[in-house]
């Protein structure tokens, strides 16, 4: 079996498994692609593809001062890694589902002894394979290797506009080259990268990120709101105090982050509404987007229970069970998870068409144009625009 990086600990299991069959590596796969007309009709009969973040282990090699998963923090006895065969099982069940795009995260993926097979095989039954990852593990034979198996997008985390800053908070010497090397070759393969940056107190000057950025190969970057609780098996969060802000100070935050994508003109792929809408979540006003987490967007863990986000403390099933019954749509505003909070704005236009087709072919022309005269509509269609070029490349 090629490997990515290094061997994880097996997830324990009341019975071995049988082994998956092993991976032909020999031929590259084509990066999933949809027609207009097929996209066009997924868009009208449920709302478009959805997304699914899996954590496929709880390891991680980094040691981040405001994750849980950090090294140092984390009880090695609690190591989770789920099996390949576990994972062609869960992409299997996500095309059922109408996953269009799957996340692989962790802790740290790149860790899995397996990930390039799991990369392989979604992009084999048509859903988008993504990584987040901290980089701190590319080699130049993992990054053609997951360029030849079909990988879509790359999302790494960025915390400063400074390599000591960023390196130190990570516990990963030499990281950024690896980065930058990283965003080289992926530029070559035409795959997307973007900058992951988690808003904390390590960046003092928000200006100073984009030349940064541009220095280590960005061209794109999407902000992670700081978490400190999470109610759910995520551990990608802290009390620490590089990201315990008072509601005051996490609102201007949001408005730093604002003026620097208004200023900069770098590309910055959380929209403009959805930072608006962040700071109405803080001061208690009402907000304009429920999410759309347990209705087009899920979090799987390493035990396979799958959760609407990482912010809910119980999960919506195994993830054996999942079928449309165990959807959820209650326009849900508890939390402010930037992965599940932007692209409930960006995918409002289309949720709208889909609500608006199906009430029409159930003859409620009233209902159906409520949804296509919604105002909220005109919004989210500004959002996808300025997102389109990081929409189209993903």
């Amino acid at each position: 079996m090629n490997k990515v990086s290094v061997e994880t600990t097996p997830r324990v299991v009341a019975a071995v498994p049988p082994a998956a069959p092993a991976s032909d590596f020999s031929k590259p796969v084509r990066r999933p692609k949809k027609g207009v007309l097929k996209l066009a009709a997924e868009v009208l009969n449920h709302g478009g593809p959805g997304y699914l973040q899996f954590a496929i282990t709880n390891i991680c090699n980094a040691d981040c001062d405001f994750c849980g998963f950090a090294r140092s923090k984390f009880d090695p006895k609690a190591r989770q890694s789920v099996t390949l065969q576990e994972t062609r099982d869960v992409i299997d069940i996500a095309v059922k589902n109408r996953i269009g795009y799957l996340l692989f995260v962790g802790g740290e993926p790149m860790v899995h002894r397996d990930l390039r097979a799991m990369t392989r095989y979604s992009a084999e039954r048509g859903i988008h394979p993504m990584i987040c990852t901290n980089g701190g593990l590319w080699t130049e034979e993992n990054m053609r290797g997951l360029a030849s198996d079909g990988l879509s997008s790359v999302i790494m985390s960025i915390d400063a506009h400074d390599v000591s800053k960023h390196e130190k908070n990570r516990g990963l010497p030499d990281v950024c080259r690896k980065i930058k090397r990283a965003n080289e070759f992926f530029h070559s393969a035409g795959i997307q990268t973007t900058a992951s940056i988690t808003a904390s107190r390590l960046i003092d000057d928000y200006d100073r990120l984009p030349e940064f950025l541009e220095t280590l190969g960005f061209k794109s970057c999407t902000f992670s709101y700081p978490l400190t609780s999470l109610a759910s098996s995520y551990l990608s969060f802290s009390d620490s105090g590089l990201v315990n802000y008072s509601k005051d100070e996490l609102i201007e935050v949001f408005e730093k982050i604002k003026r620097m994508k208004q200023r900069s003109g770098f590309p910055v792929v959380n929209p403009a509404e959805s930072l608006t809408e962040m700071q109405r979540h803080l001061r208690g006003e009402k907000e304009k987007f429920g999410c759309l987490g347990g209705h087009k967007y899920f979090y799987l863990d390493w035990k396979l229970d799958l959760y609407r986000c990482h912010f809910w403390e119980k999960p919506m099933c195994k993830v054996w069970e999942w079928d449309d019954s165990k959807l959820i749509r209650d326009g849900c505003t508890r939390c402010m998870i930037d992965c599940y909070r932007d692209p409930s704005v960006l995918q409002f236009v289309a949720i709208s068409a889909s609500d608006a087709f199906n009430n029409l072919k159930k003859g409620k022309l009233l209902s159906a144009a409520k949804n296509i005269f919604d105002s909220r509509n005109l919004t989210s269609i500004k959002a996808v625009w300025e997102d389109r070029k990081w929409i189209g490349g993903v």
